[in-house]
C-alpha cells in the first residue's frame, strides 16, 4: 500500500592528514571510526504511519492474547524497542517499518599507505518513511552521529504520503477466494518499486504479487541472493490472482 523513499545521501570526514610513520589519534580516520560506530549501536526514532498501525492492528487480531500485546506494543514508541527483542529473528522484518534507516554502502578514502588521509567520503542508503522529508532525515542522522559531519542529499524519489486504500477489499477478496485461511494485511514495502514514478501521476500502486509459500522457505533472506527463487506453485498461486484481479475491473 505504500513504500519507504529513496534518500541517498554522502557524508564527508575531514581532518588533519599526515604521514604514515606518525601518531595520528583523533583525526579523519578515528572520526570515521566514531560515525560507524554510533550507526552501529544507535537507533532512530520510532514514527508509527498509518499503514503500518493498519497492519500490526490487523496482524494482531488473529493472534493469541500474549502475541498480540506484544506486536501491538510495537506502535508504542516507548514499548517498541523491547517489543522487536521479544519477536527474536522477526524483528528484522518490522523495524525498517517503524524507522527511517540509513546504511553506509560504499567507502572512500586514501590514495597511498603511507599517507594519512584528510578526507573520506561515505555514500549512505537512507530510506524515508512516507511522509518524512529528506531533510528531516538528515536532521535525525546527526541527532545520532554528531554535526561534525558534511551530509548532503544526492538523490531523493519520494513517494505519496497518504496512501489510497480503496481497493484493498477488492484485491484482498481475490486472496481469500485462492486461500480461504490467508489474512490479506496491508503493508509498508522497505524497499523500492516503480510505484514511485506513477505516484508523481497520482496513481496509487498496490503491490499485488501474492505467493503462497512454505512455512519453512525464508523468502526475505532469498531476495536478491545468488539462489534467488519461489516454488513453482508459489507463482501459480500469484499468477492466478493475478488473473482473478484483472478480471474484476474488466
Amino acid at each position: 500500500m505504500a513504500e519507504k523513499q529513496i534518500c541517498w545521501l554522502k557524508a564527508t570526514v575531514r581532518g588533519p592528514g599526515g604521514h604514515g610513520a606518525m601518531v595520528h589519534r583523533g583525526g579523519t580516520v578515528a572520526r570515521l571510526g566514531h560515525f560507524l560506530s554510533d550507526l552501529d549501536r544507535k537507533r532512530m526514532p520510532v514514527h508509527v504511519t498509518p499503514v503500518v498501525r493498519e497492519m500490526v492492528e490487523a496482524i494482531a487480531a488473529e493472534l493469541p492474547r500474549h502475541q498480540a500485546v506484544i506486536m501491538r506494543s510495537l506502535l508504542k514508541p516507548r514499548l517498541t524497542d523491547r517489543a522487536l527483542k521479544l519477536l527474536g529473528a522477526r524483528a528484522a522484518q518490522f523495524e525498517p517499518m517503524l524507522r527511517n534507516t540509513v546504511n553506509v554502502t560504499i567507502v572512500r578514502g586514501g590514495a597511498k599507505i603511507n599517507v594519512v588521509p584528510s578526507e573520506i567520503e561515505l555514500e549512505l542508503d537512507g530510506r524515508a518513511l512516507p511522509g518524512f522529508s529528506p531533510e528531516q532525515l538528515v536532521a535525525e542522522l546527526h541527532d545520532l552521529a554528531g554535526n561534525d559531519i558534511d551530509v548532503e542529499v544526492v538523490r531523493h524519489d519520494p513517494g505519496p504520503s497518504a496512501p489510497d486504500l480503496g481497493l484493498f477489499d477488492t484485491l484482498a477478496g481475490v486472496i481469500r477466494e485462492l486461500d480461504p485461511e490467508g489474512i490479506p494485511v496491508p503493508l509498508l514495502q522497505i524497499g523500492v518499486t516503480d510505484g514511485r514514478f506513477f505516484s508523481q501521476a497520482g496513481v496509487q500502486t498496490y503491490g499485488f504479487l501474492p505467493m503462497r509459500l512454505p512455512e519453512e522457505f525464508d523468502f526475505s533472506k532469498l531476495i536478491h541472493a545468488a539462489d534467488e527463487r519461489i516454488p513453482v506453485a508459489a507463482l501459480e498461486f500469484g499468477a492466478e490472482a493475478v488473473w482473478r484481479s484483472v478480471q474484476r475491473f474488466h
